[in-house]
């Protein structure tokens, strides 16, 4: 069972409905010890950063995401779910996020739409050992491909080699992040057709393993 994370913000059934499409047993859960038994987790976000640091610390369900880090069950975090990972953001001053990976968000650069709301190109990064995530081979990004994005904010880590995958849009962007257990999109897989239902399948595929 993967547990797709409720904490109340936006329409959540669209990862869960699109993990299902893959063949996952995907649940929408809203209780900690509803995840106790889940074999990986997804943390979905939508909306601005603050609100959803304190609905997903007032739900409890934070606890699932430091848990599963702790116990290297496969994570994905899809989009303000990514920027949530790291120390904070300028969308929320004051408001910490996870800390989980060492970095902020900041806002899109001059030059550029604000939100950015479209398909963009997807690179994977290559790392020493020639993978791009943490979660056991192939990597679940492998090739570049097109992902929808929706936001306002990117995630700016400290640590190059916890970069997965990249955009170009007013600058390089960082698309994706991985690291051990953990793995994050900025982009919308359950909206990216093919591309993003064929990641889903990987990560439900490490799930299963």
């Amino acid at each position: 069972m993967i547990a797709v994370l409720d904490y109340g913000i936006g329409n959540l059934r669209s990862a869960e409905k699109a993990l299902r499409h893959v063949g996952a047993d995907a649940r929408l859960v809203t209780r900690p010890e509803e995840a106790a038994d889940a074999a990986g987790v997804v943390l979905p976000g939508v909306g601005a950063f603050g609100a959803c640091a304190r609905a997903l610390s007032q739900s409890g369900l934070d606890a699932v995401v430091f848990e599963a880090v702790a116990a290297r069950r496969p994570l994905l975090a899809v989009c303000v779910g990514m920027q949530l990972l790291f120390e904070g953001s300028e969308e929320s001053p004051g408001t910490p996020g996870l800390g989980l990976l060492a970095g902020k968000v900041v806002r899109l650069g001059e030059g550029v739409k604000r939100p950015q709301m479209q398909w963009n190109l997807v690179t994977p990064v290559r790392h020493r050992g020639g993978a791009t995530d943490g979660l056991s081979s192939p990597p679940l990004l492998e090739v570049p491909e097109w992902f929808y994005f929706v936001h306002g904010y990117a995630a700016e880590p400290e640590r190059a080699d916890d970069l997965a995958a990249t955009c170009d849009y007013g600058g390089i962007l960082a698309a994706a992040v991985a690291r051990d257990n953990l793995f994050a999109t900025q982009f919308h897989p359950e909206k990216s057709g093919r591309a993003g239902l064929g990641l889903l399948a990987r990560f439900a595929e490490r799930c299963r393993s």
